[in-house]
Parts: C-alpha cells; structure tokens; sequence
C-alpha cells in the first residue's frame, strides 16, 4: 500500500509513486519481509552506469537478522540522526567502487551512478509501501573500520529503509519536519532550455533554501 503522507505536488503532471517518495523519520516496527527486501535491492539492478559497470555496493543490517551490522552502521551516524534512526529495522550503506573494472582507471561517475542506483531502489521502495531515508551525517571512517572497506571503496551514504510509522512518535522538531508541507523549486530554478541563464534571470528566489 502506498504511503499518502505528504504526497507531493508540482507544476506539472508526473508518476504517482514519485509523487509518493519521501524521507521519513518516523518507522513502524514491522520488519521488511526479506522478499520485500530483496526486491528493493534488485531495482537498483536497473539503473544506468558509465560502461556498464554498476560500481554500487551496499551494506545491508536488518535489525532482527543482522544486529552486529545494524549496530555499528547505527554507531557511524551523527547524534542527531541516532535519535530517530534506531527505530527503522533496516540499516544501509551505499558504497562506491573508485574504478573500473575493465582497466582500472578512475571512475569518475562512479558517485553519479551509486545515486542512481539508490534513487531506483527508492522508487520500488515507496512502490511496496516502504521508504528510505538517505543521510550524510556520518562517519566513512566508522564504517570503513567497522567492515573492513577496501581503500578502492568509498562509503556514500547511510540510509534507512521501513515502512513509515506514526509522527506523533518522533520529538517536537523533527515531528514537524515529517507533517510540514514539501517544497520543490520550479522548473524555471534548474531547467535552463537553450541557454545559461544571465544573473537577472536567475531565480533563486523562488524556493527555500
């Protein structure tokens, strides 16, 4: 069942479960059956990369299956997000491979299509009613260590991944970032058609920072 929390609404008409995909800090604590999870992981299978190579890695701790892995990519994150993450039954890492495959040069796209890669698996997320929420505060140092990383690997991002729970359960502040209304900047802020625009024709103001 898809997650009608916040459903977003743009200028023009687009997929409804775009429209559905969000960052949640609130969890339910029903685990992510390991079909479901399977198939979240699979979709990022599809995604594009530069030759090919799909150089994203992820890490994966369920909380019931993996407790030693959800703890130490639970202990790699910022204070701030500890507080609401530790709810979610699914931790992970999206890992980049540095370079290629086939000749061992720097990939220098490599970042690109990990974000590709886990924009795919959150679309079929939000597809099973489930969703994820992707984080920078942490440590690639923590989890390097934690895991043994290799040095041709570089952590990108930690993310959550549950089905979405209830706000009231989260503290004041972050209760109402998870309620508020969602805001997206207008095509004429990023959609340049034909030509770079001139300063005056920047609009920067038209969306919050």
């Amino acid at each position: 069942m898809a997650d009608t929390t916040n459903v977003l609404t743009l200028e023009h008409p687009i997929l409804p479960v775009l429209t559905q995909r969000r960052s949640p800090r609130a969890y339910a604590e029903a685990p992510v059956p390991t079909e479901a999870l399977h198939q979240v992981f699979a979709a990022a299978s599809s995604a594009a990369s530069c030759f090919g190579e799909q150089p994203w890695r992820y890490l994966v701790g369920a909380r019931a299956e993996q407790p030693a892995a959800y703890d130490s990519i639970l202990a790699s994150l910022g204070e701030f997000n500890q507080v609401w993450a530790n709810k979610a039954p699914v931790l992970a890492v999206s890992i980049a491979k540095l370079h290629f495959s086939h000749d061992a040069n720097p990939n220098a796209w490599a970042r690109h299509d990990v974000g590709q890669a886990t924009a795919t698996l959150a679309i079929q997320a939000t597809e099973l009613g489930l969703q994820i929420h992707q984080m920078a505060g942490f440590s690639p140092d923590k989890i390097r260590e934690s895991f043994n990383i290799p040095a041709d690997y570089e952590p990108v991002a930690v993310f959550t991944l549950g089905y979405p729970g209830d706000a009231a359960t989260l503290p004041d502040g972050l209760r109402e970032k998870e309620t508020g209304p969602r805001v997206r900047k207008p095509l004429a802020e990023f959609m340049f058609e034909g030509s770079w625009p001139t300063a005056e024709g920047e609009r920067y103001d038209q969306a919050p920072v």
